[in-house]
């Protein structure tokens, strides 16, 4: 059975940086193109960050600059450092493996940006 496992989360202050980590296991992580989503309370799911096979990134407007997305193949993990934290960044944060028709899903990590 596909595992995609979160870790990382938790509670910061304002300015404060996070590394997530969702280590993968059960797929051949290296052709997989993996993908950060968060889901604020309230709101949809929305796309963070995402890094394909290749090891090119793509972010979305309020992660560019700030977040950094990355994967370790030999450790079967992808990562997504966050610097400059602020409130609003606040969430559930998941992991996503998509390759061809599969396509798996994390349990997700909760992030909360407080004073």
């Amino acid at each position: 059975q596909v595992q995609l496992v979160e870790s990382g989360g938790g509670l910061v202050q304002p300015g404060g940086s996070l590394r997530l980590s969702c280590a993968a296991s059960r797929i051949s992580f290296s052709i997989y193109h993996m993908l950060w989503y968060r889901q604020a309370p309230g709101k949809q799911r929305e796309l963070v960050a995402s890094i394909p096979s290749d090891g090119s990134t793509y972010y979305v407007n309020f992660a560019k600059g700030r977040f950094t997305i990355s994967r370790d193949n030999a450790k079967n993990t992808v990562y997504l450092q966050m610097n400059s934290l602020k409130p609003e960044d606040t969430a559930v944060y998941f992991c996503n493996a998509r390759y061809s028709s599969h396509n798996y899903w994390g349990q997700g990590t909760q992030v909360t940006v407080s004073s």
